[in-house]
């Protein structure tokens, strides 16, 4: 989808209407990369914004909330969370096609590879992971009553209830049958932890390039795509990240896998995780295994859904198609985790 399918016409006139001092003629580019919303640079009268919208088309249930991501950012406005400001949320489809809301435009870094070739040296690479880990907890730490987010999420035990979603959602967009995917199906209900009481926002796709960087300094300005956020356990935002950096170097989902973290300054995941647990107040992380595997699952029927929404002609950028062919890749690594008893 290009920014010529945003009316200008209907959306200026809406944003005048709903954002103080906006005016002037307004002008809109997509920003490259991302799969779920489609998301524009909006220019006007000298000021930048931010528009994240639905992709048009049909959609699986329940993707694409846009409403839950404007919701959570403007909650978190107050907090140690760093986050764009929000202006509105609109509800109404026709003024250009889908449910859409616009925030702040920040200048800063968005840093693809986890192996970070842009930094200066070893410092600055352990300066970036290091403040990665402190918006994590950050985020754990967010008192959900003193922000209105305590009916963010349902009760009972998250993982359960996540393996139920995304069992769904990769039954909703299957395209062929995968002896990997069918196997994770059996073992994660069968190897599910009892549930431990633990509960916080969950960011739901935490990772190195869903978050902007100070343009200078190795400090979080924002974090970014809130469409997967919701009340849950800590643990799989956590397991979620330190899972990305399995993949390998190349490809669109760039990993760590093979890299020599030491020589770069990038520290090992016992590092990475024991800093977390410290900043948390966690004493030490059970059944870590299960939390890997289901987060190589749950990114396996995400992609899946990358290559339904390709066939269906409503993928929202050029690499959707790589991104699709993952689904394999990820279950058998995952399958792999399981035959190995861990790492």
């Amino acid at each position: 989808m290009s920014a010529r399918q945003l009316d200008t016409r209907r959306l200026a006139a809406f944003l005048a209407d709903h954002i103080p001092d906006f005016d002037g003629e307004l002008t809109a580019e997509k920003f490259a990369g991302g799969q779920s919303n489609p998301t524009f640079k909006l220019n006007a009268g000298g000021r930048s914004y931010v528009l994240r919208r639905k992709p048009p088309g049909q959609l699986l249930p329940s993707a694409h909330a846009v409403d839950r991501e404007y919701r959570i950012i403007s909650a978190l406005a107050d907090t140690d969370v760093p986050v764009p400001r929000t202006y509105v949320l609109c509800e109404d489809e026709s003024v250009i096609g889908s449910m859409f809301y616009v925030m702040e435009f920040l200048e800063g870094r968005i840093l693809w590879d986890p192996s970070l070739p842009e930094a200066r040296d070893k410092a600055e690479r352990a300066a970036i992971y290091d403040a990665m880990n402190q918006t994590l907890a950050a985020l754990h730490n967010v008192d959900v009553d003193a922000v209105g987010l305590a009916d963010y999420g349902r009760p009972g035990n998250y993982f359960e209830r996540q393996l139920g979603r995304w069992t769904k959602q990769y039954r909703a967009s299957e395209t062929e049958t995968m002896a990997d995917m069918e196997q994770l199906l059996q073992w994660l209900p069968a190897n599910m932890p009892a549930d431990d009481g633990s509960i916080s926002l969950v960011h739901g796709d935490y990772r190195l390039d869903n978050m902007m960087f100070h343009p200078e300094q190795p400090r979080v300005i924002a974090l970014l795509d809130w469409e997967l956020s919701t009340l849950g356990h800590p643990l799989a935002d956590l397991a979620n990240q330190c899972m990305v950096w399995m993949l390998p170097g190349e490809g669109s989902m760039k990993g760590l896998a093979g890299i020599d973290r030491q020589a770069l300054g990038i520290p090992s995941d016992e590092e990475y995780i024991a800093r977390y647990c410290e900043r948390t107040g966690r004493d030490g992380i059970d059944n870590w295994n299960f939390y890997l595997v289901f987060s190589l699952f749950r990114l396996a029927a995400i992609v899946q859904g990358i290559k339904h929404r390709v066939r269906l002609g409503t993928a929202s950028s050029a690499e959707a198609e790589e991104r699709g062919n993952l689904v394999a890749p990820l279950s058998r690594l995952a399958v792999e985790l399981i035959q190995s008893g861990g790492r």
